[in-house]
């Protein structure tokens, strides 16, 4: 899926840079926290605004991705949530699952989350700002 899906990205043309940070599938030793991770990184480090992570499910790559300070990830099987969280939550990783979106609608949600911006409302920088607290508190200790 990951290769098709940097062929038709490119091929639109979406004013995108398309960096491929992952594997080829032909290591058995490869691990979707590896790769969650090198994305994370490389968002973190300012070299990508944002990043399409793929697993089997999704799921674990993002629950892995969502572990680095500064990621805010999420499996989305369709438009309206792979776009909704970037506005709404500013949603830096997109996380689908090859064995469960075909390369259709795995398209249609990578463009609709590459096209998609945070809206800046009250209510969403609010909200975000609650989370990003959370996330700054998750390392302090607890008495």
């Amino acid at each position: 899926m990951k290769d098709e899906l940097i062929r038709r990205l490119a091929a639109a043309d979406l004013g995108h840079e398309l960096i491929d940070l992952g594997g080829d599938g032909s290591d058995p030793e490869d691990d979707y926290p590896d790769f969650a991770q090198r994305l994370g990184d490389s968002i973190v480090a300012g070299d990508a605004e944002r990043g399409i992570l793929i697993c089997g499910s999704g799921v674990g790559a993002s629950v892995a991705a969502n572990k680095m300070r500064g990621i805010r990830s999420a499996v989305c099987h369709d438009t309206y949530s792979a776009h909704q969280g970037v506005e709404h939550d500013d949603m830096n990783v997109l996380t689908l699952g090859a064995r469960v979106i075909g390369p259709e609608p795995a398209f249609e949600c990578a463009v609709a989350f590459l096209a998609a911006r945070f809206s800046g409302e009250t209510r969403h920088r609010r909200r975000l700002a609650k989370v990003l607290a959370m996330e700054a508190a998750a390392g302090a200790p607890t008495t």
